[in-house]
């Protein structure tokens, strides 16, 4: 086996890891409380605390965004991180020293958590982010909850173990005490991470940014002529039949208090229209004028009082967002709708025909298609 020194190259230095690793460190960072914000908003039970926001209306356009781009940013510059500390895999254990020996076996094994945890993190999140699900045993969400902790457990570990390599790293130029003559130099090597992270982050973020959808070659989202992207359709929900029933309802409860509503009565109904963005957790989002109801006029036909809390039911059988809940801020809020419409015409089918939740600061999965049911409590 060959030994660090062996394997140690120009490239392969405390000064390449250190600043490659402040970048990387900023995009796990904001990936781990953008997560953290999104998973809170989805939270079936969530701490009493937290109360959603939903002003700024993109506010979660922007968070999942960040998530979703600091993500892809991140690819490149931990393969070049790891790259850059590679030639540490060689280093021999302290041995006979015992104590020695345990603090080695720690560190690595610490170090072993991160790198499993980071790259797990980045792969499952661009996987599902382009709608790949090669996992069956296990939730995605909650495992990508549980792993955030740990990666981002890790890296605060890493971090104060390491703080005196990073202090000297920073100490001198990169460039500082290298041969220049050897072909790409750490500077080379930092601005060719620094340009690739750019590049992937510019090849995807059309999904995120408007105006950059043109040059984002992976963004498979985007509806040629505008418009919001379906991601689940009626017929794979299995609701096209009930959505289509001439006798359909749409039922309101308050406690002991019950009205069901055709599609006709909620047209009778005051109609707004609002401008509101629609954000997937997959971070690809656009904006819609939507038209319908505001959910506080339905409650109070059902005589709901003011911070009520709404349980939201799809006619869709099953499925982990056939459900949601709003908290009494959101159901208060006049921009909260049950919309009929979207960008001056009825629904479609796929995009929740008769009628759909739509309420500003929320995740796409929470803004409930085909509606069957609004329960008050």
């Amino acid at each position: 086996m060959p030994t660090e020194a062996e394997v140690r190259t120009t490239l392969r230095s405390p000064k390449v890891a250190a600043r490659v690793g402040v970048w990387l460190g900023l995009c796990f960072g904001i990936a781990f409380l953008t997560g953290l914000y999104s998973h809170a908003l989805q939270d079936l039970d969530p701490p009493g605390w937290f109360t959603p926001l939903t002003r700024p209306v993109w506010i979660y356009q922007v968070s999942q965004g960040l998530h979703y781009l600091t993500g892809v940013a991140s690819v490149p510059l931990l393969l070049v991180k790891l790259y850059a500390v590679y030639p540490k895999l060689y280093t021999r254990p302290p041995w006979p020293d015992r104590r020695a020996l345990l603090l080695h076996a720690l560190e690595r094994g610490s170090i072993g958590v991160l790198v499993a945890a980071a790259i797990f993190q980045v792969a499952s999140g661009i996987a599902n982010a382009s709608q790949w699900y090669p996992w069956l045993v296990f939730s995605f969400r909650s495992t990508h909850y549980a792993v955030a902790w740990v990666a981002i457990g890790a890296l605060v570990l890493h971090i104060a173990v390491k703080l005196p390599v990073i202090r000297d790293a920073f100490a001198a130029p990169v460039d500082n005490g290298e041969d220049e003559s050897s072909g790409l130099t750490r500077r080379g090597l930092l601005r060719t991470t620094y340009v690739a992270s750019g590049l992937a982050v510019l090849s995807v973020a059309g999904g995120s940014v408007p105006w950059l959808r043109k040059v984002s070659v992976f963004e498979n989202h985007y509806v040629p002529g505008g418009g919001v992207p379906i991601n689940k359709t009626a017929r794979v929900a299995g609701v096209t039949a009930a959505a289509t029933d001439p006798g359909y309802v749409l039922t309101v409860v308050a406690g002991d208090r019950k009205k069901q509503l055709t599609l006709a009565d909620l047209a009778a109904m005051p109609q707004v229209t609002e401008r509101l963005p629609i954000a997937c957790v997959e971070g690809w989002s656009a904006s819609g004028d939507w038209t319908g109801v505001q959910l506080r006029d339905l409650l109070f036909l059902v005589g709901a009082p003011a911070g009520s809390t709404v349980l939201a039911t799809s006619l869709q059988k099953d499925g982990p967002y056939r459900t949601s809940e709003l908290a009494g801020n959101v159901v208060d809020d006049p921009l909260t709708l049950v919309a009929l419409g979207l960008d001056g015409e009825p629904l479609s089918l796929d995009h929740g025909f008769p009628c759909r939740l739509i309420a500003p600061g929320r995740p796409g999965v929470l803004q409930t298609k085909w509606l069957r049911l609004l329960e008050a409590t």
